[in-house]
């Protein structure tokens, strides 16, 4: 596999080997919108793959020099003469106005492979897509992500815990990535919102088309509350081919993927697959040994995946990167909501958040310093009634929302 690497003015990049660097043109993060005909006119063109978009822009730099070449140079580089001359004759420039025209209608805006935001994780998989159709808060590209994946047909069992899961792991300050599909995505998106917190849906169809048709009010929610991404045109089907093909996006811009139900061959086992060939995190939920959805995740734990009973299971295995940006977010979060409440400092803070601790956690915090460490034995007696493990889980949350510090040997200080 070899990934391409895009280098982006003012961001740094690292050549490693078989690695092909691309300098980009573009020294901002908005595409003008003669720019954004070219690119949406490259996406158009018929017979024109996904690898070979990106072979081209390797070797012309941009779109419009691609459509400036001579048919012979795009021959030369690897094209049938047909796609040659579909793109030296510029025949989907119109289709391509008409895009630009259905997107200013929806409020969508175009992401491309050389854009600031479009997701560093998914420009590192095989074969990234050039550009993404996105509605509504683009900027949740650049956050932490997690893919939630499952059947279309779950248990109660697999709903709940998907809904709780996603909600905890959203609150942790993880955005939820899915893809809108009923039954578990369905459960995934929804968990999030009654969070409070940030989900992302990938979809197998133009960005503008409501699919499944009973989900029409959490499309709209997602739109203002979230995010709708897809690399396909506005208006495009919801085609069962197209699903194998954004899974790899869910999987590709996350740093892990959760299986929550799901048979042994279904797609969500497809989305694991995909996220172990990516290098990412798998995740998943164990299920009744006798139900054949659970045949799914059960396999994934046999063959390595990580037993996910609550959100610290997840959190715990995140590279050590993703854990310090949530760290740091979740600092900003409980500064800006005391700062919003007139409470700026640190006491303030911690009673505005006390409101969303657990009992241990709360009594936990209470029982630490700033100024001196306390030891997890001494903890666990003045923090009564509680296991270690519940404990640890409790010290774990405020780590996660900086409130405390670990130290060496089992100690734990107040960092205010």
């Amino acid at each position: 596999m070899l990934p391409s690497v895009w280098e982006i003015p003012g961001l740094p990049t690292s050549a490693s080997a078989g690695r092909v660097e691309i300098a980009d043109p573009m020294s901002s993060s908005v595409v003008s919108q003669e720019q954004e005909l070219y690119w949406l006119a490259l996406k158009l063109v018929p017979g024109l793959g996904t690898r070979t978009s990106q072979r081209l822009l390797q070797q012309f730099r941009t779109p419009d020099a691609i459509f400036g070449a001579s048919p012979s140079e795009l021959e030369a580089a690897g094209l049938s003469g047909t796609v040659a001359q579909s793109i030296a004759r510029g025949s989907t420039f119109e289709e391509a106005a008409v895009q630009r025209e259905k997107m200013q209608q929806w409020g969508a805006v175009l992401v491309t492979i050389a854009d600031r935001c479009y997701p560093s994780p998914l420009r590192e998989i095989f074969d990234p897509p050039i550009l993404l159709f996105a509605r509504g808060r683009v900027e949740l590209l650049q956050s932490n992500m997690l893919g939630v994946v499952g059947t279309r047909r779950p248990t109660p069992y697999g709903v709940a815990a998907t809904e709780r899961l996603s909600a905890d792991l959203a609150h942790a300050g993880l955005t939820i990535v899915s893809g809108i599909a009923r039954g578990i995505e369905t459960a995934a998106h929804k968990g999030a919102l009654s969070a409070g917190r940030d989900t992302i849906a990938v979809v197998g169809c133009g960005a503008d088309v409501v699919y499944p048709s009973e989900n029409r009010k959490l499309i709209e929610d997602l739109a203002l509350k979230g995010l709708i991404v897809s690399e396909f045109p506005m208006g495009a089907a919801a085609i069962p081919q197209n699903f194998p093909v954004r899974n790899r996006i869910i999987s590709g811009m996350s740093v892990g993927v959760l299986v929550v139900e799901g048979a042994q061959y279904s797609g969500s086992a497809i989305t694991a697959r995909l996220a172990m060939d990516q290098g990412r995190e798998v995740f998943a939920v164990p299920g009744n040994i006798t139900s054949r959805l659970s045949g799914g995740p059960n396999l994934l734990i046999k063959q390595g995946a990580k037993l996910v009973q609550d959100w610290t299971d997840v959190v715990a295995e995140l590279p050590a990167e993703s854990r310090r940006d949530l760290i740091h977010r979740a600092k900003q979060r409980i500064l800006a909501e005391g700062i919003a409440t007139g409470g700026g400092d640190p006491a303030s803070v911690i009673n505005i958040l006390g409101m969303e601790l657990g009992p241990i956690a709360r009594r936990a915090l209470e029982a630490l310093h700033a100024d001196s460490a306390t030891h997890l034995d001494n903890l666990l007696e003045i923090v009564q009634d509680t296991s270690s493990p519940e404990l640890l889980a409790a010290l774990f949350e405020l780590e996660m929302l900086g409130l405390v510090k670990q130290l060496r040997g089992k100690n734990f200080v107040k960092v205010w």
